[in-house]
């Protein structure tokens, strides 16, 4: 819904005729404007997706139908939509799949984790010529682009899987039972036609309900146009937003959320708060060390014992020890233990 906004401006004035006239110090007068205006809703909000995180490939037709000036207008098209997304890798993930009588994965989902690098990639993407292989391109997608191999979230995650199809031409191979695979396997799949695009195809390889599924442009040239389209579509409220129990980060999943905790914390049994990691500290003897010990005390005792024993060491009850045994003759008997 549209948002009325009211703006406030405070300005000064100062009646320099009324200051001659009166011979007073002129004082300077508060005024008040106040005016409003009525913005769209994503003009106020944000132009990037906040909501659900998403795994999304674009699979692009650079078929010869295409020419160079076209095909840069799809390259900004990708452009746009990256900078309506929230990428990152714990948030949206963007990989391309370049397609005509052969196929080409441009780059995979686990890549690039920001937006200058997912631009800078999508401007060095070119055109492949020749063919339209629109069923190769998907089945490409599903096997290699959308595979936890090539950075996409596991099941377990609740990570939305989209592609975003863009041709301007008819299919050279079969369409409908490789969509209807990656349609069954968890793939949400948006159809783009340009110009000459075959509506039937378009049809067979979207999602339902095809009214919010398949797009139609003119030309290349108003594609970008698309971009606030898939922006309404793709985006939503946004549950970390909207608040959340975690003491660290809260990460958005689908239409839910969950935890995390920063780099040297874990998460509790709660899954919500966050404990230092504590960090097991042993200390362990040099067994070698101790050995050589022990044999040494040993040796000790042995010549103690013996020197004892030929009253060459006489060792008296205040402590006192005597080597020599013509001094331990002069004790009596008594004082040597």
């Amino acid at each position: 819904e549209p948002i009325k906004l009211q703006i406030f401006f405070f300005f000064f004035t100062v009646n320099l005729l009324q200051c001659q006239l009166t011979q007073l110090p002129c004082l300077p007068s508060i005024n008040l404007l106040m005016f409003s205006i009525t913005f769209p809703f994503w003009w106020v909000c944000n132009s990037q997706c906040r909501s659900r995180p998403l795994d999304l490939v674009f699979i692009i037709d650079s078929s010869r139908s295409v020419r160079p000036g076209e095909f840069e207008k799809v390259k900004i098209f990708l452009a746009d939509m990256v900078d309506t997304l929230d990428v990152g890798s714990d948030a949206t993930r963007v990989a391309v799949v370049n397609y005509a009588s052969t196929v080409k994965i441009e780059f995979l989902l686990k890549d690039h984790f920001n937006k200058p690098d997912l631009k800078k990639a999508i401007s060095r993407i070119e055109p492949l010529a020749a063919g339209t292989m629109t069923g190769l391109a998907i089945k490409t997608a599903v096997n290699e682009a959308f595979t936890e191999q090539s950075g996409a979230r596991p099941r377990s995650r609740n990570i939305s899987k989209v592609a975003i199809i863009v041709t301007d031409g008819r299919p050279q191979d079969q369409v409908e039972e490789v969509s209807a695979a990656a349609r069954a396997s968890g793939i949400e799949i948006y159809a783009v036609g340009v110009d000459r695009a075959d509506m039937q195809s378009l049809q067979l390889m979207a999602s339902i309900p095809l009214e919010d599924h398949v797009f139609y442009v003119e030309t290349y040239g108003v594609i970008e146009k698309l971009t606030s389209k898939f922006r309404e579509t793709l985006c939503g409220v946004d549950p970390c937003a909207m608040g959340h129990d975690c003491e660290h980060i809260c990460v958005n999943s689908n239409a839910s959320y969950y935890c995390k905790c920063r780099i040297g914390y874990i998460l509790n049994a709660d899954k919500k708060t966050c404990s230092l990691k504590q960090v097991k500290v042993e200390v362990v003897e040099d067994p070698c060390k101790c050995e050589a010990r022990l044999a040494f005390q040993k040796q000790t005792q042995a010549a103690l014992q013996q020197l004892t024993a030929k009253h060459i060491l006489c060792v008296f009850s205040d402590g006192r020890q005597f080597i020599r045994s013509n001094l331990c003759s002069t004790f009596d008997s008594a004082d040597r233990w």
